[in-house]
């Protein structure tokens, strides 16, 4: 880890793969800090078009053109990157050539954070939704935070519709609210004045390795906190908990939230239902009187996670009714639970779970939303790892639906193992108790339209996974008309 570098010290910026969610967001930042930025991606999509919308210049494919001249000498004075990007990339490698300084996303990041209160979320499960809570709250009390998310924030105007606001956000505070990686250990480039972790529950051990090896990541970025700065973790999640404990003991200060009773804000009287979510929340920086918290979103899952963002909110100097008040402006995010549209009386939705512990938070706040209908999943496993190494909890969590079709896995990072199929989920998994079927279909064009041969009215699918699973909900709505 080095030191931040200041924003005016970056000069004119390109980021490869400007297309992801996490380095477009850090475009638009800097662009909208004064910095001269550009980019390129492999592919064109609505994350390039809306940066051109924001003046950033962006090319469809990578050219070593884009960063130095014909003579080798540096065109840009900074590269930045994510770790999906190989060393092979021609940008990259002409980039290290010419000396220009490379620069991995979450440093570039930790640079826009500098001068701010930063409010970095991480955990396994929760981040994107947890970190455009804590905005949206902020917000709603009248704290136009920054903030740096790997999704859409989906924001409900004074008329009732709803947007969808990109990712990055400059506001006019003095607070950016960030989503924190573990999965490559980069969220350790960040010095937050609140850290608020979700859970610490294993994954990504391809990084890892191990167990032990994750936990000390989570101990290691609680202890990048800023003097003076608060860990706020769940105390429903054991290795939050422990976290939280080995923190205190490193002499820091930490909030706890959760519905254990020694929890120090205690979520209660949690109720979930087709319309959205409610509780009581109270102690810590809320006060001692139960407060409250309503939402338009279901699942106790995230009760918890808009407990964390009220504390959050708390902490930065909200007051509590304020905060708890503002949890009900929140409508979702991209890609959480995200309707798709309606044909022959099936809805379809779209959610980003790709981990057990994900899905069956998915699949139970799903059951009462499908009401009398029944529940119907297409699930991309992403990684071929992560597939091999809980395809047994994949295969419980997914028992929970109705119907459960499971397509190829989309192997981001990684390069092909042919090992590891939708089968190594799909032989784990008996037929589901309403007597639905479970079926591994390869092609996921040819998986849309076998969940969609399946549904009846009534019913709800869900397209389930982090990979290009999302692009799908239009052709099943369209095999629903057909």
């Amino acid at each position: 880890m080095s030191a931040a570098l200041p924003v005016e010290h970056l000069g004119r910026v390109h980021l490869i793969g400007v297309g992801g969610a996490g380095v477009s967001v850090v475009a638009r930042l800097l662009a909208a800090c004064g910095v001269d930025v550009q980019g390129s991606d492999a592919a064109d999509g609505p994350a390039l078009a809306a940066l051109r919308e924001d003046g950033v210049r962006v090319w469809v494919g990578h050219d070593a053109a884009h960063v130095v001249g014909a003579d080798g000498s540096p065109l840009v004075d900074t590269v930045v990157v994510s770790s999906a990007v190989r060393e092979t990339n021609p940008e990259l490698a002409a980039a290290r050539a010419a000396g220009i300084r490379v620069l991995h996303r979450s440093e570039a990041l930790a640079s826009l954070m500098l001068g701010q209160r930063a409010v970095a979320v991480a955990g396994a499960h929760g981040k994107t939704t947890t970190s455009a809570m804590v905005a949206t709250v902020l917000r709603a009390a009248g704290v136009d935070a920054s903030f740096a998310i790997g999704g859409t924030v989906r924001v409900r105007a004074d008329d009732g519709s709803v947007t969808a606001v990109p990712g990055g956000h400059r506001g006019t505070s003095d607070v950016l609210v960030a989503e924190a990686d573990e999965s490559d250990g980069s969220f350790l480039n960040y010095a937050p004045t609140v850290a608020v972790v979700t859970n610490v529950e294993p994954d990504h051990l391809d990084h890892y390795g191990t167990r032990e090896a994750f936990d000390a990541a989570f101990v290691a970025f609680a202890g990048r906190l800023r003097p003076g700065g608060v860990l706020v973790a769940c105390a429903d999640d054991a290795g939050a908990t422990a976290l939280a404990a080995a923190h205190r003991a490193n002499g820091g200060t930490v909030v706890t939230y959760g519905t254990t009773p020694d929890a120090d804000v205690v979520v209660r009287d949690v109720v979930s239902g087709a319309d959205g979510a409610s509780a009581t929340v109270s102690g810590g920086p809320l006060g001692d009187a139960p407060q409250p918290l309503r939402l338009a979103v279901a699942g106790a899952h995230n009760v918890l996670n808009a407990a964390a963002a009220v504390v959050t909110a708390a902490l930065l100097g909200t007051p509590a009714a304020d905060a708890v008040a503002g949890a009900s402006a929140f409508v979702g995010t991209g890609r959480r639970f995200e309707p798709r549209g309606a044909a022959g009386d099936v809805r379809v939705v779209d959610d980003y779970a790709h981990h057990p512990t994900e899905i069956e938070a998915l699949l139970r706040a799903a059951r009462p939303v499908a009401g009398d209908g029944r529940v119907l999943v297409l699930f991309q496993p992403h990684l071929y790892s992560r597939t091999r190494i809980f395809a047994d909890r994949f295969a419980a969590a997914l028992a929970l639906a109705d119907e459960v079709v499971v397509t190829g896995i989309y192997k981001a990072r990684e390069d092909v193992d042919p090992s590891v199929t939708a089968r190594t989920i799909t032989d784990l998994l008996p037929a589901t108790a309403s007597g639905g079927g479970v079926r591994a279909v390869d092609d996921k064009h040819e998986a849309a339209r076998v969940v969609a041969s399946l549904a009846r009215p009534g019913d709800l699918v869900i397209t389930v996974g982090a990979g290009d699973v999302t692009d799908l909900g239009p052709e099943i709505l369209a095999a629903l008309a057909r």
